[in-house]
């Protein structure tokens, strides 16, 4: 398990996120979070940039999903103009 403080909301609703935890997440001013409330639970999940390899990654995979489809470029750009019009 990771590190266990206590700490409380503020009028404003800010909560501090106590040091010992922030340094032990790496957590810095400007870290982004996604929040979870869900009946007595709330959840703070750290919102991480993926890394430039990763996109590289989920492109290579994306252009071979499309190839094995049998699209091209043109039924691409077909598609974005469509979905531009629907808007």
């Amino acid at each position: 398990m990771g590190k266990i403080a206590t700490t409380k909301m503020s009028s404003k609703g800010q909560v501090v996120i106590p040091e010992e935890v922030r340094q032990a997440l790496g957590l810095s001013a400007g870290s982004q979070f996604v929040v979870l409330g869900d009946g007595d639970v709330v959840i703070l999940k750290k919102i991480t940039p993926p890394l430039i390899e990763e996109f590289d990654e989920i492109i290579q995979a994306a252009r071979q999903q499309a190839q094995a489809a049998g699209m091209k470029q043109s039924d691409i750009e077909t598609a974005i103009k469509a979905q531009r019009a629907a808007r």
